[in-house]
């Protein structure tokens, strides 16, 4: 028995379309201790690369293959809100590949995520 059409296959773990304002809003917030989890990160990139993949496992459930894989609406909401001034530095999260790994092994533990 299938429980997912081919399309909602094809969409799970990944951003199919812009998120919504409420959504936005909603799973793309950070508070005081997101915030100080993000403030362990040196340089705008990291800590925008840490951001983005702490809101992107709330709203998707989990932790993206690439994890720059995601609207650029949903970069730049994220970045004016740590005041990044040029979310374009993201770029340079994925340079070193161990630390897009490395930040959400960080990430799972205080929010409890699990791998199934």
């Amino acid at each position: 028995m299938e429980f997912l059409t081919d399309e909602q296959a094809g969409a799970y773990g990944r951003f199919v379309e812009e998120p919504t304002r409420p959504e936005m809003e909603r799973f793309f917030y950070l508070d005081d201790v997101d915030r100080r989890l993000i403030g362990k990160r040196r340089g705008d990139h990291n800590r925008l690369g840490f951001a983005l993949q702490m809101c992107t496992v709330r709203y998707l459930g989990l932790f993206l293959e690439d994890p720059l894989d995601m609207p650029w609406s949903v970069v730049a909401y994220v970045a004016e809100h740590l005041g990044v001034e040029d979310p374009s530095v993201v770029k340079r999260y994925t340079e070193r590949q161990m630390t897009a790994y490395e930040h959400a092994w960080e990430i799972r533990d205080p929010y409890g995520y699990h791998t199934s």
